[in-house]
């Protein structure tokens, strides 16, 4: 019989809530980038332009999530080769990527995190509400 040796990936998780305020998009990137920028998160290969990515996607799902569903709750996560952003927000609509347009104002957001992204989901929460998920690998 042979057996097989299990790896274990180190994971960190973080929390946070945000209140329904514009300053809470600004306040979600600096927390993302203290997170991500920690010593002794044991992760390889994660990087400034990673970090930059990571801070883009927040800010834009944040944004989203405020701006449509008042307050939001953000969870960031490392592990092994990927950050996965969550964001829970409690608006009734899904959100959706929307086509880009040449003379659009705004709608550009979950595209800009679709192209950053390997994977983008938005999934309804029991009890009303949504959570947006992007997987971006390092």
């Amino acid at each position: 019989m042979r057996t097989r040796r299990r790896t274990h990936r180190r994971s960190v998780r973080v929390e946070y809530l945000l209140p329904d305020q514009a300053e809470s998009a600004s306040r979600a990137r600096r927390l993302t980038a203290r997170f991500l920028a920690r010593p002794g998160l044991g992760v390889t290969g994660l990087d400034a332009t990673h970090i930059d990515d990571a801070t883009l996607v927040v800010s834009e799902l944040v944004t989203n999530a405020t701006r449509h569903g008042g307050a939001c709750r953000l969870c960031l996560q490392v592990s092994g080769t990927r950050v996965t952003v969550e964001v829970y927000d409690g608006s009734p609509g899904r959100p959706r990527v929307r086509p880009l347009t040449a003379w659009g104002e705004s709608g550009r957001g979950l595209a800009m995190v679709r192209c950053l992204a390997e994977r983008l989901d938005v999934d309804p929460v029991g009890g009303g509400g949504n959570r947006v998920r992007a997987v971006l690998p390092l």
